[in-house]
């Protein structure tokens, strides 16, 4: 089988093309720069994160000092650790995502170009990096880009232990049992599931059971449980049930149920590829729809064509497999197609080396759809970021800080944030006003209790049953009741809500911003 790239390839080009692709990277730290929290996702994880780092507390991530288990914590303790080296802020909130949209963008750099050719493999990056997936994907606060980046680098590196000429690579091997413990780390489960679906059609497929044999179980094994395991049995030590909760409520029942939020019917996903992934996608499936054509006229052929390289079926097995997968539960999000986008760009790339590149027009005609996806995907950033404007809680939070740092020293002190929200809850505030201790959340909690479903109330209320202490900032409507008298209270109130706050006349307001309102208690003389 034909694992290397093509001879007939060039396999240096001159520096400047080499170094080119690299400008998309810079363009993804640029537009991560300028653009607020979009919300729910983004502030929940960025907010996370931070309180990890004001809390001290790296072993139960908390969300407004609330246990939150809904995903493992390794994105948390990268927040925290570049916060702490760099400051909270948006931008540095996104370098962790950015910085593993990079990783994944290289990595197809390498492969490819051992498999395809620096040629092929250039092109490739141009594709991945002037994508939706990858400079707005690649730059937006949660799982997704993380537990992608390393499920597709487990597969790498499985596939390059494989296909290593002669026996199987053991480092190639090693670096993929690493990758699938920090993909658990990154999002539980799929961070294994995914690449083990995916190399189990493909070992199949191409006939390497043998080869299996020969990986280095015992050391890979030991080097995944090293790390993945430890925080598993010390979060369930610490909070009994987290275990359950995460797995049985957060994955298997978000996978099997059909209460949970995002509805999307079964194609739900190719409209996602090719949005993502556009016009790539669409050139790469042009690719495939040609070889099945050769395929079935040169069924009675014995000879292997190059079409038949071991890399081209792994792409094809990883796009199909991971996408049928996520197309099973009722639940869809456009960010669990993130994992199919290196193998995509790889296989446009191959398909436009097939069809286009010995053509005139091939050259010129790249650059136009490159810098035409480039052109597509910022048009689509300054569009979302009207809408993330919208809901933003920005200006609500700068007036908080600035209020809080101006108010007399009792009540500093003594400073309470109370939310008072309706259908939406601010998650980006705590995170943007950098407040140092939870906010008391107003809401009839008897009543969601019982009747709250995929919602931010219940995001809070699960998080009670590991820590009832924390239970405290979830209050009654009664909470309110003499609040104006007090020093150091700020009201954070929903716009379009009918709250029932006692006296809000007699609350000085401060700011408004999306769809939030800030006020202050009548007393507060410094």
């Amino acid at each position: 089988m034909t694992t290397h790239a093509d001879p007939s390839i060039p396999k240096t080009a001159p520096r400047w093309q080499r170094l080119a692709p690299w400008l998309l990277p810079a363009l993804l730290l640029v537009l991560m720069a300028w653009r607020p929290l979009a919300t729910p996702d983004e502030g929940r994880y960025a907010e996370v994160g931070r309180w990890m780092l004001v809390s001290g507390d790296w072993l139960v991530q908390r969300l407004n000092g609330i246990p939150f288990f809904h995903k493992p914590p390794l994105l948390y303790w990268l927040e925290a650790s570049v916060f702490a080296v760099l400051g909270a802020s948006p931008w540095t909130a996104r370098l962790v995502i950015a910085a593993h949209a990079v990783l994944m963008w290289a990595l197809l750099w390498l492969c490819a170009r051992h498999w395809a050719g620096e040629t092929v493999a250039r092109r490739a990056v141009w594709m991945l990096g002037a994508s939706a997936a990858f400079l707005i994907g690649g730059q937006y606060v949660n799982h997704d880009t993380m537990v992608a980046t390393w499920i597709g680098i487990a597969i790498w590196c499985f596939a390059r232990a494989l296909l290593h000429p002669g026996s199987v690579h053991a480092g190639w091997a090693r670096a993929g049992f690493v990758a699938c413990a920090l993909g658990v780390l990154s999002k539980g489960l799929i961070g294994l599931v995914l690449p083990g679906l995916v190399l189990f059609v493909w070992i199949t497929w191409t006939r390497q059971w043998r080869k299996v044999a020969q990986l280095p179980w015992f050391s890979g094994v030991a080097w995944f449980a090293v790390i993945a395991v430890p925080w598993f049995v010390l979060a369930e030590r610490a909070t009994p049930g987290m275990l359950a909760y995460l797995f049985g409520t957060q994955q298997f029942g978000r996978f099997g149920a059909t209460t949970f939020n995002n509805a999307q019917p079964v194609w739900f996903y190719l409209v996602a590829i090719a949005v993502l992934m556009f016009p790539w996608a669409l050139i790469a499936l042009g690719g495939g729809a040609a070889q099945l054509r050769r395929a079935w006229t040169q069924r009675h052929v014995a000879e292997t064509t190059p079409t038949s390289a071991p890399w081209i079926s792994l792409c094809w097995i990883w796009v199909v497999a991971i996408l049928g997968f996520f197309s099973i539960p009722n639940s869809k999000l456009i960010g669990y197609a993130l994992p199919v986008m290196p193998p995509l760009a790889l296989l446009a790339a191959h398909a436009w080396q097939t069809h286009c590149a010995p053509r005139r027009w091939a050259a010129p005609l790249l650059a136009v759809l490159v810098a035409g996806s480039v052109a597509l995907t910022v048009t689509a950033q300054v569009l979302l970021s009207r809408v993330s404007v919208g809901n933003s809680s920005a200006g609500v939070a700068h007036a908080l800080r600035q209020s809080i740092a101006n108010a007399a020293p009792e009540a500093r002190t003594a400073a309470q944030v109370v939310v008072v929200g309706g259908g939406e809850y601010p998650y980006d505030l705590p995170f943007l006003a950098q407040l140092q201790q939870p906010m008391f959340v107003v809401q009839d909690w008897e009543r969601e209790r019982r009747e709250a479903g995929d919602t931010w109330h219940r995001e809070l209320l699960d998080g009670t049953a590991f820590d009832t202490e924390a239970a405290r900032v979830l209050v009654p409507y009664a909470h309110l009741d003499g609040l104006v008298d007090r020093p150091g209270v700020w009201l954070v109130v929903e716009r379009g809500s009918v709250p029932r706050i006692p006296d809000l006349a007699r609350w000085q307001a401060l700011a408004e911003s999306g769809r939030w309102r800030l006020y202050r208690s009548a007393d507060q003389r410094r």
